[in-house]
């Protein structure tokens, strides 16, 4: 699970996400309004955790424009307002949840967890098939009528990516969201190190799939005929 923390008070953002981190998630931190729209709208999260009076672009605003993009992904609000009106105003804007500061952690991972598995059939992704090649979201598996291999998480994300895009160029960017989010690495080395790996694994199952290299523009997951 990845979750999106925006938030500008820096040391209730990591307590949040160090909290999360030890339950398993992977979280992402952005402490101003404008860059947590910036994150959010890779859609790359399970849930979004923000504070309504940001810096630069309140939290109701970053709402109203991801619902305004169809980005469905669940958000919570966290807010030192307590006040009906308030409350009202999130939730009309397209907030799922609403909690005031202060609130107990073990409170907002509950309702997180609530979301999330009320969201979880939306967010499950069905298998998907391209050429000879069936991909397996549950078991991070790819296999063919002849053989089968396990990928990494990270392989899995990156060959999925493409896989939906068959034929089309995915940016190395889009495929670093993808995988790592809005981790502080360079998303060229990364995702051309894993892209071998997965051209490696792919060859051991399908001879007529390949990931092609488009200098300057990305990544094609092309079925040779």
């Amino acid at each position: 699970m990845r979750i999106l923390i925006v938030e500008d008070t820096k040391h209730l953002a990591e307590a949040v996400a160090h909290v999360l981190k030890k339950s398993g998630a992977e979280v992402d931190i952005a402490e101003d309004g404008v860059t947590g729209l910036e994150y959010a709208r890779s859609d790359i999260y399970d849930c979004i955790v923000l504070d309504n009076m940001l810096p630069r672009l309140s939290g109701v605003e970053i709402i109203s424009a991801l619902r305004k993009d169809k980005i469905s992904v669940p958000i919570i609000i966290l807010s030192a307002k307590s006040e009906t009106q308030d409350r009202v105003e999130g939730l009309d804007a397209g907030a799922d949840d609403y909690l005031v500061k202060p609130f107990k952690v073990s409170e907002l991972l509950a309702r997180i967890r609530a979301l999330t598995r009320r969201s979880r059939p939306k967010l499950e992704t069905p298998e998907t098939i391209v050429g000879n090649l069936t991909l397996h979201p549950s078991s991070a598996e790819i296999s063919t009528v002849q053989a089968a291999v396990n990928l990494t998480a990270k392989e899995f994300l990156l060959l999925e990516q493409l896989a939906s895009q068959e034929n089309k160029i995915v940016s190395k960017e889009s495929l670093f969201y993808r995988a790592w989010g809005h981790e502080m690495f360079s998303e060229d080395k990364y995702v051309e190190v894993y892209i071998s790996y997965i051209r490696r694994k792919l060859r051991a199952v399908s001879a007529n799939l390949k990931i092609e290299s488009r200098r300057g523009l990305g990544y094609r997951l092309s079925v040779e005929k």
